[in-house]
């Protein structure tokens, strides 16, 4: 068990990353759940928890944070009218099913698969934030019909792999779709709800070896990781929120685009072992 000093320390972190992730998400609608990930990775490895399964304990763990975190934003945008109810209930039941294939493959992979995996998709996301165009086009409504029944899934499954919300993928899937940055922002947070609920209830049944796993972990969820972070989100969260209402999010996106092709890049290095 880590002495007291090094549990102070991790919990002292643990409330500083998580209210930046709340800010994050509302101000964003992205970037929540890929800080978590990689802080939850370098805190449970620091604990001495580095295992073939901690990355499904990362995941699994923000994934929990993020239906609180979700839920609060998108019910604080919804207060303002910026939510489009629509997209969320046609793309609901093939985000849901995307989530629920994400966690069965996570499951499976090991530790260092799934760093790969979180550390390719968040180049990529890094990448388009940083240099992504607001004029780019996909088309001029959200999908329908059968393109739909294919990309839903698709955001559910791969935002599991990284342990994140909605915001990440759905945010440049509709804004590429002709969808104003705020009302993107503010569905994509509804997307986040239905990715989580499935795969964190999913997570609950994963077992880890007792080894393995950080004291009070059910399946793969840590339950005092999901505490403290839910604690400091439920308060930055609606800060975040009145923050992307009340000034151009674009210069603090760009910085956060470089620090998450940092990260990606870290995490790809470990994959690989260098």
């Amino acid at each position: 068990m880590p002495d007291t000093p090094t549990l102070l320390s991790m919990l002292l972190l643990l409330l500083s990353i998580g209210a930046i992730a709340g800010v994050l998400a509302g101000l964003l609608g992205v970037g929540g759940g890929i800080v978590l990930v990689t802080a939850f990775f370098y805190a449970f490895q620091a604990l001495g928890y580095d295992s073939a399964y901690l990355m499904q304990i990362c995941l699994a763990t923000s994934l929990a944070t993020i239906i609180v975190t979700s839920t609060r934003s998108v019910l604080s945008h919804a207060k303002k009218g910026a939510v489009d109810w629509q997209v969320l209930k046609g793309w609901a039941p093939g985000i849901a099913v995307g989530a629920v294939i994400g966690v069965l493959v996570a499951a499976a992979l090991r530790s260092v698969v799934l760093q790969g995996i979180f550390g390719g998709l968040a180049m990529a996301v890094g990448l388009y934030m940083a240099f992504g165009r607001n004029d780019w086009r996909l088309g001029d409504s959200m999908p329908r019909g059968l393109k739909r029944a294919v990309l839903s899934p698709v955001v559910g499954f791969l935002s599991v792999l990284m342990g994140i919300g909605g915001g990440s993928f759905g945010v440049p899937l509709m804004t590429l779709h002709g969808a104003p940055i705020h009302r993107a922002v503010a569905t994509a947070s509804g997307f986040g709800v239905l990715i989580a609920v499935p795969s964190v209830l999913g997570f609950f049944f994963v077992q880890i070896p007792d080894g393995a796993r950080p004291p009070l972990t059910l399946g793969a969820v840590n339950i005092p990781a999901f505490l403290v972070i839910i604690a400091m989100t439920l308060i930055t969260t609606p800060l975040g929120v009145r923050l992307a209402h009340a000034m151009d999010p674009k210069p603090l996106k760009r910085v956060f685009a470089v620090f998450l092709i940092l990260v990606a890049g870290n995490m790809l290095r470990k994959a690989a072992g260098l």
